[in-house]
């Protein structure tokens, strides 16, 4: 199937007098006849379910919809986007590990990644994402665990260049995980250019509606864990807290990785989607590629509309033919990249709030990237905690207005920019 019908018909299939829609089961608990039933739940012979703290029927029909969008093997849903960045790595790398990663993305990652994994004795080495080869080359260490980057970064808009991180992660016999958050498995499905792990925040275009938090990872079922067992023993040895069960051998190359995350993550750590939460991502999920077409449409003409605009002093948009990531977004995202424009006013950071608190339409709110045009001040906001260097190594600039367009008619939306400007 195509993505515009995988968006619909993944995931379920409902059988004769079944529910139409995905069904709701909202069960902490399942029961069976026997002890022997649950026992071989917990000894992973046989599928199925027992708490919903580390799995439920909702969720899995959801994150396997998400999974058929990415060309992905396996998926899982978190209970938010952070929860699956905090996963997608630490299934991979513990303490005295090193990863690569992005010095371009989201704020919250960032400091998850800088201050809280470091705590744990994860160590980080960050580099821009377009370094040179020799730099790239430089942040590997032997103890590298995985690459991490963005594919659209929030809220610098810097496009990742998938393929060349995901050959120095494979000569490095580590993977590379993507979060694909902006650019959403409609406009780009890094698996096709070597990338192994994708993550979500769900909450953004996929729910759509400001209804529902939630993560999901994804796995490409490409990465050959047994080729290098001695970097990802927690894949390849037996792990003595369930039983003794080798991933990589019970569950192939597919399976092993979202199984452990499962059976040893999310056991203990119990970062769940609720599945009503589950349930309302679905529905976004539904008309995910008629929404993105539409963000994506008018945020080309809010970029162009702003790239000619006195008061601006800089706009910055993949989409734009000035933009210096044109060709590579039109390498990766022929169809378009997403809803999000950042831009700076010449009269700089004060000049940027007092616009904000001028719109009407456009609302102020930490959110980005639902049907809703949305409007942020990342310095003052999401990346508050960061230094002006920080700020600037990871392409936010003190005077920067993260744009999120949404998918309202986009003459009231450019009305609303024209005034608010005036």
């Amino acid at each position: 199937m195509r993505k515009e019908t995988q968006c619909i018909q993944a995931g379920y299939t409902p059988g004769n007098g079944d529910p139409r829609m995905i069904p709701i089961i909202q069960s902490t608990t399942f029961k069976y006849d026997t002890c022997e039933d649950m026992g071989k739940l917990f000894d992973l012979e046989t599928s199925g379910y027992f708490y919903t703290r580390l799995q439920n029927p909702t969720n899995d029909m959801v994150a396997a919809k998400i999974a058929a969008l990415e060309g992905g093997s396996a998926a899982m849903l978190t209970s938010s986007g952070q929860a699956a960045s905090f996963f997608s790595v630490f299934n991979l790398a513990g303490a005295g590990d090193h990863v690569v990663a992005s010095s371009a993305i989201y704020g919250g990652t960032y400091n998850l990644f800088h201050v809280t994994m470091r705590r744990m004795g994860i160590d980080f080495t960050f580099v821009h994402p377009d370094c040179s080869d020799e730099e790239l080359e430089a942040a590997f260490r032997p103890n590298t665990k995985a690459v991490f980057g963005e594919t659209i970064a929030n809220p610098a808009l810097i496009v990742f260049d998938i393929e060349r991180f995901a050959k120095a992660a494979h000569a490095h016999g580590v993977p590379l995980i993507i979060d694909n958050t902006f650019a959403t498995p409609i406009n780009c499905r890094p698996f096709e250019w070597g990338a192994d792990i994708v993550v979500h925040s769900t909450t953004k275009y996929m729910d759509g509606h400001d209804s529902a938090v939630g993560g999901a990872i994804v796995d490409s079922g490409n990465f050959d864990w047994m080729a290098h067992a001695e970097k990802f023993p927690g894949l390849t040895t037996p792990d003595e807290s369930y039983h003794g069960v080798t991933y990589a051998e019970k569950f192939g190359q597919g399976g092993a990785y979202i199984t452990k995350a499962t059976a040893q993550l999310m056991r203990d750590l119990g970062s769940i989607q609720a599945p009503m939460n589950a349930f309302i991502l679905n529905l976004g999920l539904e008309s995910l590629a008629v929404r993105v077409k539409r963000h994506c449409e008018n945020a080309q003409k809010v970029a162009e509309y702003l790239e000619k605009h006195e008061k601006v002093a800089w706009v910055n948009y993949p989409g734009l033919p000035g933009n210096q990531y044109y060709d590579r977004a039109k390498k990766y995202m022929p169809d378009g990249t997403c809803g999000v424009i950042s831009f700076g006013l010449k009269t700089g950071r004060e000049g940027a709030q007092d616009f904000m608190t001028r719109l009407k339409l456009g609302m102020i709110a930490t959110h980005v990237a639902d049907a809703h045009t949305c409007v942020l001040h990342p310095a003052s906001t999401t990346h508050r905690q960061l230094s002006d260097e920080e700020l600037r190594a990871g392409g936010v600039l003190p005077e920067m207005i993260r744009f999120s367009v949404g998918i309202e008619n986009i003459d009231d939306i450019l009305e609303d920019l024209e005034q608010a400007l005036a």
